[in-house]
């Protein structure tokens, strides 16, 4: 009972349900482990009790939790009403002022000197300091999070294009797509088509390597995006590059045709390393370049913005060139970023820290240029941008921030009906107290930092803002535990930051969610997302799907994402055969076709019931694969779904999916372009002007 008194005290679990009717107990040494990573010795019985002790007697005598949040629509909150009355409270504003409260005694707050309640709309939205002073003297200071009621809503429904941005190449492009293929892309969907916005992936900086993890998931650090996203003749100093320069340019400019027209070639992959390194080699033109007045004014306002942040993100990524990026293998005082060692090495290497502040500078403007792009093309949402889950554990954010990582823990899922030995994502996970005591500063900075060209932002695995798996390094994944997070303070601070965006909020909440997380995302404005054949009803015979009408307004409707098959692959069971030819079934290949038939005649035959599909389309006749992925999408626009996605590649009828989790070398994972039925790669310009995906808009577009 010791051990798990003080679990509960710290939101470790000691067991969980992986269904309504389970209950599966955590291992003591497990609990003991994570407990350890919060700064917490469980080693013993003796320090069981004395942590315990110690932690109940701080809960006991605190004034307030080191963060707090006021909802402005809403009552008193709880940290109010446990005040004792007359505690006098000081709140100093984010942007200067101040105003002086009074708890009631009886949960409300008033103004100092008033006898009415004073109501939380009359305190700024933001990020205040609030101090406390009881009349028994005791005193105490919180962060107080001001946050509106809701995150910004899209102004009207609309349909837009799913895609990694990666796999979409140009004409122009060199090697991989870039950002100012996704300028194009959607000024084209936006102008041509009337979509609402473009979902793209995750484009954090990666950690380099040999070769690159491909993963756009699995970061360095989510606080800057990747330079390998640039599109190197639209950098300004391009254009006034002159003598060997422009020389060097233009070689590097030829090496990229010939990489791009191979990758565009049969059965070629991009190849993120081969296409960094000639970017690299512009940049290293580009970045010495002088720069005019006005541009360096914003270059400037830049660093400004960016502060401590920019320097210490150039600063590791000048570190990995010259170390590696194993971070037990570099000098122990480079492994602090304040230490003195560090600050030498900075003035040391200051030329290559100067090539990675201008190089994050240079892909923020050519993002502000997709962003106003999308705008001026008249999308309601614009681009929506993706935040991973985590960050590499050796990577430029748990160097730079590691205060408010868990040392020696890896988050991931547990075992479930689809993944019996769970999963373990490599990802260190953020210290709830960590995050707490620093008024989620790390939180909001990132935050901040990805909304800034944002029209909306989709949250990786959404349920980690309430808890996450942890699972001790090294460990099996089916060996961790569930930590908690305050979710209404990670949730008031995603509301306010999407608030002063002016941006909608997309929570990726598919596979296991456990009760009343999606209301209390959807009582904020988060929108979920509903991936088609997951939309069923699980608790009746045979699991029919569910009519449009019953489907929740506020998501984001999709046949598929990057992790599922493709809807071509999906409806003439390619999927089958591919994990089949990879040695990834778990059953008789007759009886995965068996059951995959039998869905997907499922599905026609309510696609026909609805006046989707022509009679008899589901009866065992000639199929006609296109209008099927056609039907799919007039079905999604039947849901009320405020956002109604469409996979790009679905419109050219690609049957390979982007990644097929599970695999590693066996399968091409995120390196894929964009490829028509053939399997032939199709480029922007080809998407632009292709008959089949007219045809599929043909019946997306409002009339």
């Amino acid at each position: 009972m010791g051990l798990a008194r003080l679990a509960e005290l710290y939101g470790v679990a000691t067991g969980y349900a992986p269904s309504p009717d389970t209950e599966v107990p955590v291992a003591e040494a497990t609990v003991v482990e994570v407990l350890a990573a919060l700064g917490v010795d469980a080693s013993t019985p003796a320090a069981v009790a004395a942590a315990t002790a110690a932690a109940e007697r701080d809960a006991a005598v605190r004034l307030l939790p080191p963060t707090v949040v006021l909802w402005s629509d809403g009552p008193a909150p709880a940290w109010a009403a446990a005040l004792p009355r007359d505690t006098e409270l000081t709140v100093d504003f984010e942007d200067g002022g101040a105003v002086q409260l009074a708890a009631d005694g009886a949960g409300g707050l008033r103004e100092a000197g008033a006898a009415a309640p004073a109501a939380p709309a009359a305190l700024p939205l933001g990020v205040h300091r609030l101090a406390a002073r009881a009349p028994d003297g005791r005193g105490a200071g919180a962060t107080l999070v001001v946050a509106p009621p809701r995150a910004p809503q899209p102004a009207e429904r609309s349909y837009g294009f799913l895609v990694q941005l990666y796999s979409l190449l140009s004409a122009r492009s060199w090697g991989m797509g870039d950002l100012g293929d996704l300028a194009e892309l959607a000024s084209w969907a936006g102008r041509s088509l009337g979509a609402g916005f473009v979902q793209i992936n995750p484009l954090h900086a990666a950690v380099p390597g040999d070769p690159t993890d491909p993963s756009p998931y699995r970061p360095s650090s989510r606080r800057f995006p990747d330079p390998v996203h640039l599109r190197i003749e639209d950098v300004p100093e391009y254009a006034y590059a002159a003598g060997a320069d422009r020389e060097r340019l233009d070689a590097l400019a030829a090496r990229a045709a010939a990489l791009r027209d191979a990758v565009l070639g049969a059965d070629a992959l991009i190849d993120r390393d081969a296409v960094w390194a000639l970017k690299r080699a512009a940049l290293d033109v580009l970045c010495a370049a002088e720069l005019g007045p006005g541009r360096r004014a914003a270059y400037e306002d830049f660093r400004a913005w960016q502060g401590a942040a920019l320097d210490d993100h150039a600063t590791w990524c000048a570190l990995a060139e010259a170390h590696g990026t194993d971070r037990a293998a570099w000098p122990e005082g480079l492994r602090d970023p304040r230490s003195p060692q560090t600050a030498a090495a900075r003035e040391k290497l200051a030329d290559r820290v100067e090539f990675h502040r201008r190089a994050a500078w240079l892909t923020d403007e050519q993002l502000a240029r997709a962003s106003r792009a999308a705008r001026e093309a008249g999308m309601g949402v614009g681009i929506v941008h993706d935040l991973a889950v985590g960050v590499h554990p050796d990577g430029a954010d748990t160097w730079a921030q590691h205060d408010v990582f868990a040392a020696g823990m890896s988050v991931g899922a547990p075992p479930d009906a689809f993944n019996s030995l769970g999963q373990d994502w490599g990802l260190p996970p953020w210290r709830p107290d960590a995050l707490a005591a620093t008024g989620y500063a790390a939180y909001r900075g990132l935050l901040r930092g990805l909304l800034r060209h944002a029209g909306a932002l989709r949250i990786d695995h959404v349920m980690g803002l309430f808890r996450l798996w942890w699972i001790p390094a090294g460990g099996d994944p089916t060996r961790g535990t569930y930590v908690r997070y305050d979710a209404e303070a990670m949730l008031a601070v995603l509301v306010l930051e999407a608030h002063r965006a002016g941006a909608a909020v997309v929570g990726e909440d598919l596979g296991t969610v456990e009760p009343g997380v999606r209301e209390r995302l959807a009582l904020h404005g988060v929108l979920g997302t509903s991936v088609l054949w997951f939309e069923r009803h699980w608790d009746r015979a045979g699991q029919p799907p569910l009519d449009p009408a019953e489907w929740r307004p506020g998501c984001v409707a999709t046949a598929t994402t990057h992790d599922l098959p493709s809807t071509a692959a999906r409806l003439t069971g390619e999927h089958v055969a591919l994990r089949h030819r990879l040695g990834l079934l778990t059953r008789p290949l007759e009886q995965e076709l068996a059951d995959d038939r039998a869905e997907v005649a499922a599905w026609l035959r309510d696609l026909v019931r609805l006046g989707l599909l022509p009679a008899g389309a589901a009866d065992g006749g000639a199929r006609d694969e296109e209008e099927e992925i056609r039907a799919v999408h007039r079905f999604l626009l039947a849901t009320p779904a405020r956002m109604v996605g469409i996979w790009l590649p679905d419109a050219v009828g690609d049957r390979r999916p982007q990644n097929l989790p599970g695999t590693w070398d066996q399968y091409p994972n995120w390196r894929l372009p964009v490829a028509d039925a053939a399997g032939r790669p199709v480029t922007l310009e080809q998407l632009a002007a292709s008959p089949r995906l007219r045809r599929l808009m043909e019946g997306v577009r409002p009339r």
